[in-house]
């Protein structure tokens, strides 16, 4: 199946993230435990069209940026969870990027069977728990060793490979895990 233009811009976000996280660079604590300084990113003097390249990072545009205010922002998981989570970025820094982790500290029901990712644009996204539990399934806050684009899901952005561009949520607001028999793959709607 030929690659198209979106799906390879895709494949090349989570490898830039991917390897920033590999190489032990970026926003997470160092060899001491400390983190780095995080500032609020500038908001784009231009933004490009939906699917348009933006020409800081080379990837397309998707969804209507939002500003988040870097100060307030907690993402929350809540629902079918034991244990509500409110975490600020620093706290997500300190964990493992991977959806998995949120999750699973937040003691996952065994009653839970979907969860609803909700963005800061209005879009929420359903998804089978078993997709969001996939190890592939992780968080981001930075793009190449700095802190993720305002264009590109400031503060945090759900990067779920192998399902397309829409279940891939950009400024990641509140996770609320559902009893639901939800669809058998992601479905996008407007909240």
């Amino acid at each position: 199946m030929p690659w198209t233009t979106k799906s390879r811009a895709i494949a090349i976000f989570v490898a830039m993230l991917a390897c920033a996280q590999a190489s032990g660079q970026g926003l997470g604590p160092d060899a001491s435990g400390r983190l780095p300084r995080v500032n609020q990113p500038p908001w784009p003097a231009s933004i490009p069209g939906y699917t348009e390249v933006d020409p800081e990072t080379g990837l397309h545009m998707t969804g209507t940026p939002q500003p988040v205010d870097l100060a307030t922002y907690r993402l929350k998981v809540t629902g079918n969870v034991d244990h509500p989570l409110s975490l600020g970025l620093d706290d997500l820094r300190r964990m493992p990027c991977m959806l998995a982790a949120v999750l699973n500290l937040a003691g996952l029901r065994s009653s839970a069977y979907g969860i609803d990712l909700v963005s800061a644009d209005g879009y929420a996204t359903h998804l089978i728990l078993a997709q969001a539990l996939a190890p592939a399934a992780f968080l981001a806050y930075e793009l190449e060793g700095k802190v993720i684009p305002v264009l590109h899901g400031f503060p945090l952005r759900a990067v779920l490979p192998g399902l397309t561009d829409p279940a891939t949520k950009h400024w990641l607001g509140p996770m609320n895990l559902t009893r639901s028999d939800g669809p058998e793959s992601w479905e996008s709607t407007r909240c």
